[in-house]
């Protein structure tokens, strides 16, 4: 590897760093692959960091004309946030939890008070339970896991990751005497508290990131024999909770495509775990409970989920009887219980619904939404007994907004909206709910915003984002950071393609192993539709996507690179079939589900057709932003570094190619939220600069 940086007189640019060619040469199903850069992986070899570092000095040289406008561009966005905030307190026990922010620190910090109703909350004294930024002090980063309170609310269990790749440790802090323990245990997952506020059961991972272990903690007790559980399929990870009436712990164990639960009464935390039923192939539920029944959101008589019920004595299969049937054009995601209702949270023609169900009648309310696009998420509902239904909406015109329904009144009450600073007025923007037709005839959702002065002529600028994995339905939400770009007279879009979850679970499963296609077709065809109704033209549109979204990014620019001037892909998953043929890494054996097994002859000739990295060629690619960050465990850091390192080799054209990596975060990007901001600032210098907007 060298860096040379001096100027390219065919661009005016610095010349990029070139990475030394070590072939590895590996023959699968009889076929001679070679990857040069293979040595990439090597994260402890100098080298390695040495070549990433100079590709950073090399993005910094590219970007160097555009960091006044980096600047203006961070002040722009700092300037609509509102940086001493206080989010919306929720009740838990005797006590009002919420989280606030302090101009100039990059991190929450996380209060609770007591009161008896929330209008008491004034006059009531703060305690502070955690302070984030004092935990990051001496970090680059950090990030809070779990985070839950004993139900007698004096001890908090919590756990954090301080390098990105998280790996959480677990903590206890007693909230009567501010006296954290010695750390609990490393590696961790999901924690819950019995209900005797002494016991913590938790989940550890393994090498490859799977969690696979339970384990009960008796406070003031050795650890030596608190392993309970391990899960010895390697596709399967396992989780542990608590349902809202308090009454049991939850350990569920799941695949991607195949789940079962165990329970145990939260007051006999030294109990035996019971089944509730056996994992059942290409079957998921999960569980809640009221009463006297558990109840059950299952997937075994349709892909879109019904919802069934079962007495707590006898719950397994052959006790179930059916509450709402499945339906093949609505989505149940999910089932909330509170002690006098219900609340289904479900998805119809690709938009949320959240309807509510009267326990003692039958009787339901669906809380109505005003926009055409928009998102609708459950909030905190830690109580049990309430009747209010807390949740946030938001579109992209409108800021995230937490409100409570009352199930009595059928009314919502707005309880906050985000402060956007400067005047902003959703007047002046436009959202729109369109469909494109893809290459087999299916329509495929498009959510849009741009400002309604904004001209419909081919000319604007458009970023274009898109997804289209594991079954995630696409927020539809705000950012007051993307106002720098509609300001500009950018469109901003959305695409809802297939392999995600907007319209379904067979939305997902089109596009997912042998169908994964459906996605980018269904991407290409969306870029086309926009151009064809004069929102932007191949010349004016940039594309964006992350992880699997990254992957999304590097498929398509393969297949289609005239249809796109300029492209942004973060923490991408370009290297799929090196990926996914090695067992060891993290989520590879669990994502067989998602993605195939290349192992399988028929899955290796499929995802030969798509794998960005092995279809790199030689011909003209649009601009490309990639970045990562070196202590990415999902997608890591060697996958992004390799493909601009290949592409380098062979792309014929003299647009910029710049690889970004954080040398100190994690999947999610810088942890702060101040660097956060920086990092959006620099995206957006280069996206807009390839439309040729430079302030």
């Amino acid at each position: 590897m060298t860096q040379d940086l001096l100027t390219d007189a065919a661009t005016m640019r610095p010349a990029p760093p070139v990475a030394e060619k070590r072939p590895k040469v590996d023959v699968v199903h009889g076929e001679r692959r070679v990857d040069d850069y293979f040595w990439l992986r090597d994260k402890a070899n100098p080298a390695v960091a040495a070549y990433l570092d100079a590709e950073n000095a090399y993005a910094d040289a590219v970007m160097k004309p555009s960091e006044p406008f980096q600047g203006a561009l961070y002040d722009e966005m700092l300037a609509r946030i509102q940086e001493t905030d206080v989010n919306v307190p929720y009740r838990h026990g005797a006590y009002f939890y919420y989280s606030r922010t302090e101009q100039g620190k990059q991190y929450p910090i996380l209060c609770r008070k007591k009161a008896a109703t929330r209008h008491d909350l004034e006059a009531a004294a703060e305690e502070v339970t955690l302070d984030l930024n004092a935990l990051a002090e001496g970090h680059t980063f950090m990030a809070l896991g779990a985070y839950t309170v004993s139900d007698d609310g004096a001890l908090l269990a919590y756990s954090t990751d301080s390098t990105g790749f998280r790996q959480y440790d677990l903590f206890v802090k007693d909230l009567r005497t501010g006296v954290t323990g010695l750390r609990l245990a490393e590696k961790t997952g999901s924690v819950a508290w019995a209900a005797d506020n002494r016991t913590l059961f938790y989940t550890i991972e393994d090498e490859a990131k799977r969690q696979y272990r339970l384990y009960r903690h008796r406070l003031g007790a050795s650890v030596a024999d608190d392993l309970l559980y391990e899960e010895t399929d390697e596709a399967f990870n396992i989780g542990v909770g608590r349902t809202r009436s308090r009454a049991w712990l939850v350990m569920g164990a799941g695949s991607l495509t195949t789940s079962e639960a165990r329970v145990l009464p939260a007051g006999e935390p030294f109990g035996e775990w019971r089944m509730l039923a056996p994992r059942v192939h290409d079957q998921e539920y999960d569980v809640d409970h009221h009463g006297g029944r558990f109840y059950f959101r299952v997937n075994d008589t349709g892909r879109n989920f019904r919802l069934v019920q079962a007495p707590v004595e006898s719950p397994g299969r052959e006790s179930w009887t059916e509450v709402v049937p499945h339906r093949p054009d609505v989505m149940l995601e999910g089932v909330d219980f509170f002690q006098d209702f219900y609340v289904r949270l479900e998805r119809e023609k690709g938009l949320p619904r959240l309807r509510i169900v009267d326990l003692a009648t039958g009787l339901l309310q669906e809380v109505p939404f005003p926009e055409p696009a928009y998102s609708a998420f459950p909030a905190a509902n830690v109580e049990f007994e309430t009747r209010q239904y807390r949740y946030s909406y938001e579109s992209l015109v409108t800021p995230r907004s937490i409100l409570d329904y009352d199930v009595d009144t059928r009314a919502s009450e707005l309880l906050k909206e985000q402060p956007v600073l400067g005047g902003y007025d959703r007047t002046r923007y436009t959202s729109e709910r369109v469909m494109a037709t893809a290459a087999d005839g299916v329509p495929v959702p498009l959510s849009i915003v741009y400002r309604r002065d904004t001209a419909r002529d081919g000319s604007a600028p458009m970023l274009l984002g898109g997804y289209g994995a594991y079954g995630f339905p696409l927020p539809v939400t705000f950012s007051s950071s993307r106002l720098s770009l509609l300001d500009r007279g950018f469109v901003v879009a959305l695409a809802h393609i297939r392999g995600g979850g907007e319209m379904g679970k067979p939305w997902h499963d089109d596009g997912r192993m042998m169908k994964k296609r459906n996605t980018f077709t269904d991407f290409i065809a969306s870029a086309e539709h926009l151009v064809a109704r004069a929102y932007t033209s191949p010349d004016r549109l940039v594309i964006e996507g992350g992880s699997a979204g990254g992957l999304l990014m590097g498929a398509v620019t393969n297949m289609r690179p005239d249809l796109f001037k300029a492209v942004v892909s973060h923490v991408p998953f370009v290297d799929v079939i090196n990926t996914m043929l090695d067992a060891s890494l993290p989520l590879t054996v669990g994502e067989y589900e998602e993605w195939g097994n290349p192992q399988e002859r028929t899955a290796y000739d499929y995802m030969k057709t798509y794998c960005p990295y092995t279809n790199l060629d030689g011909k003209r690619y649009p601009s490309l932003l990639v970045k990562t960050s070196f202590h990415d465990s999902q997608v890591m850091y060697w996958e992004p570094a390799k493909y601009v390192a290949k592409l380098r080799t062979l792309k014929t054209d003299d647009n910029p190619l710049v690889l970004k990596t954080n040398m100190g975060a994690g999947h999610g990007g810088a942890s702060g939220r101040y660097d956060r901001l920086r990092e959006i600032a620099f995206d957006y210098a280069f996206v807009l600069g390839q439309v040729g907007i430079t302030r």
